[in-house]
């Protein structure tokens, strides 16, 4: 182990009440050469006030073109326990649910190839594990396969399908979200593997509008569950809310988006053909509501984080889809919206980008869905519509 970093500017990130990663990059320099040179590394971009990566590059394991981010240092001599830093991702469980034996598996394994330095989890669901060189990847690749792991996606590719806890722990979740996200993985490994998209995918399955894992401001494809029937009624329960202080009208009423609701003090009341499911009363009173009747997702396309353009929220394709085993008609749906942004996006355009250039119409033509008025995410900015013939025909 060579000498430890003097490291005065990143020690003022230990001060104070928040947590630091500083203080566990220093844990984990105690024990590992490439994480004490990240530490170096990193202190020196800091006294440069610029970064010292440059970009990694194409770099895997054989057979797959995703899962390995190439890292390298522009100043290998100085820290050459990081010259070679690359990042795996390997696919998480469906709703992160592991054992503590599968946890030290994977970080026993991580320790032997890698530095040590985790994170669980990125954005797009995989376990990250930061920092190892070239030379390892095959064998760390072959050791994670033959306990059961897999890499996940990156590159311009279908991202690592990722969920909510759904049925594994609420009580609230009106679709299946585990096995969809599992069957999904399952079903579309090349998209995952090997990238030929013109950017990014990322399919997020949240079991309602509560929207746990964020889907709506982050999944090009949004999975939400929802359902059919009316919101059941406990007023009894409603009387109870009340009575331990509750304010239903400014708590709940008030709060209602499509202000369906309304309560004398004494009986609550829904207009459930003007209700959107958006869960906010359902959650704040989970004793007196609940859904009824079928059960299903609403399918919402195009949210995004900015790049090209701004940042973007997902907007309703499918209001109500039944969502059963093998999922037939949700993996038509997503190859057919494949195929047409293959044909027409830029490269690194996300499905969303390229719907707002080239148009809805287009999308929903392509995909072989009629306008629904949930669809209509604002109004037209033109007084005009075009017609074509054979719709002037028909």
């Amino acid at each position: 182990m060579s000498k430890k970093h003097e490291t005065p500017l990143l020690d003022e990130l230990e001060k104070g009440p928040w947590p630091s990663f500083v203080k566990e990059l220093k844990k984990a320099a105690a024990k590992k050469e490439s994480a004490n040179d990240l530490l170096g590394a990193l202190e020196q971009c800091y006294k440069d006030n610029r970064t010292h990566w440059k970009h990694g590059g194409i770099v895997g394991v054989r057979g797959y073109g995703a899962g390995v981010i190439g890292r390298y240092s522009d100043i290998p001599e100085q820290f050459p326990g990081v010259a070679h830093f690359h990042t795996v991702r390997i696919n998480q469980t469906s709703g992160f649910f592991y054992t503590s034996k599968a946890l030290r598996e994977v970080c026993d394994i991580w320790d032997k190839y890698g530095s040590g330095l985790t994170n669980f989890h990125g954005s797009t669901g995989d376990m990250i594990l930061l920092g190892t060189n070239t030379e390892s990847l095959e064998p760390l690749f072959a050791e994670y396969s033959s306990h059961g792991w897999d890499l996940g996606g990156s590159g311009s590719a279908m991202r690592t399908p990722s969920c909510c806890v759904g049925p594994g722990r609420c009580e609230w979740s009106n679709i299946d979200t585990l096995d969809i996200t599992y069957d999904l993985t399952q079903e579309f490994q090349d998209e995952m593997h090997r990238p030929a998209f013109p950017y990014k995918f990322k399919i997020k399955t949240s079991g309602c509008a509560v929207d746990c894992i964020a889907s709506i401001a982050r999944a090009d494809l949004s999975i939400i569950g929802t359902w059919k029937g009316d919101i059941k009624i406990d007023q009894a329960e409603v009387q109870s809310y009340a009575k331990k202080g509750m304010d239903i009208n400014a708590e709940i009423v008030n709060m209602c988006p499509t202000k369906c609701m309304s309560y004398d003090g004494k009986e609550l009341k829904i207009d459930n053909e003007n209700c959107n499911r958006c869960m906010h009363c359902i959650a704040k009173m989970t004793k007196a509501l609940r859904p009824s009747g079928e059960r299903g997702a609403t399918l919402l396309v195009g949210s995004k984080a900015p790049f090209v353009v701004g940042a973007l929220l997902s907007w309703v394709i499918v209001p109500f889809m039944k969502l059963e085993p093998p999922y037939t008609e949700l993996k038509e749906f997503i190859r057919k919206m494949w195929e047409w942004w293959d044909e027409h996006g830029k490269n690194r355009e996300r499905i969303g980008e390229l719907i707002e250039r080239k148009g809805m119409r287009d999308f929903l033509e392509a995909v072989g869905l009629d306008p629904l008025p949930q669809m209509v995410k604002e109004p037209r900015r033109d007084p005009f519509y075009f017609w074509k013939p054979e719709e002037l025909e028909k």
